[in-house]
Parts: structure tokens; sequence; C-alpha cells
């Protein structure tokens, strides 16, 4: 099984150290994480996994980690910008950023959709760029944990 470990940035630290739990516990249990290796939510879920030497998928928007063939990043630009509420007002970065979770809620190849998203958002809701795999984990029927 895999799990999406995500949130905001500005993620609490009693949900911090509740995300670090997770992590490992999932990890303990043999599923993997898939992640985005921002700082807060994402780096606590991913040291959990670590803590319990589990198994990862971390995606980043800058090309390091996982290599992703310019044509997958092309489909989740594309993904991104169906689901972006303001895609034309995001820098090229950020449509990255946004690009980037589609492969934490799809996989690699954008078609080995996660089991379960465990996130947390300030208002419960799939707002920020937390927002953005919620809305396509939503739109693929996949159960969230927020």
């Amino acid at each position: 099984m895999i799990f999406t470990g995500i949130g905001s940035r500005q993620t609490p630290d009693d949900i911090l150290d509740r995300m670090v739990r997770i992590g490992k516990s999932m990890a303990q249990k043999g599923l993997i994480l898939r992640s985005g290796g921002a700082e807060g939510a994402d780096i606590a879920f991913e040291d959990g996994c670590d803590m319990a030497s589990g198994k990862k998928e971390i995606y980043y928007a800058n090309g390091k980690g996982i290599v992703i063939p310019d044509d997958i990043w092309e489909q989740a630009m594309q993904i991104a910008a169906k689901t972006h509420p303001a895609w034309d007002r995001c820098s090229p970065y950020v449509k990255c950023l946004h690009a980037r979770n589609g492969f934490q809620i799809l996989g690699r190849d954008l078609k080995t959709p996660t089991d379960f998203v465990v996130c947390w958002t300030k208002d419960g809701g799939p707002t920020g760029g937390t927002g953005q795999a919620i809305r396509l984990a939503m739109e693929h029927e996949i159960p969230i944990y927020n």
C-alpha cells in the first residue's frame, strides 16, 4: 500500500509531532510514503518514515530526487492546470510545485494512485499548495484524512 503524507509549511508543532509518528507507524507496517520534501508536514512524514527505515517516494519540483521524463512532467502540468483555480496567475516554479502534487497522488507514471492521503490544512479544506493535491485526490475518489 501507498499513502501520501503532505500538508502546510505552517503546520503546528503538535500536528508535526503526530505526522512523524504516523510516518513511522506506516513505514513499520510496510506502507510506502509519497511526499514532496517541503518544510513542515512533508518533512515530518519523511522523518517518521526514515526512523523506521521505510520506503518512500519524494517528489521535488526542482528536478532533484526521482527523475521524471519530460513527457510525464508535461502531463502533470496539464493535470495541474485543469485542477488549479488560478493557474494563469502562477509563476513557472509555482506551476512545477503544483504539478509535482500529481506525482504525490498518482505516482511517477500518473497512473498509480495512492491508497489514501494524510494531511493538514489550516481550515481542514483544499487550501494552499496542499489543496491542489487534495482536489486531485477528491477527483480520483481517494480517501483523505485531514
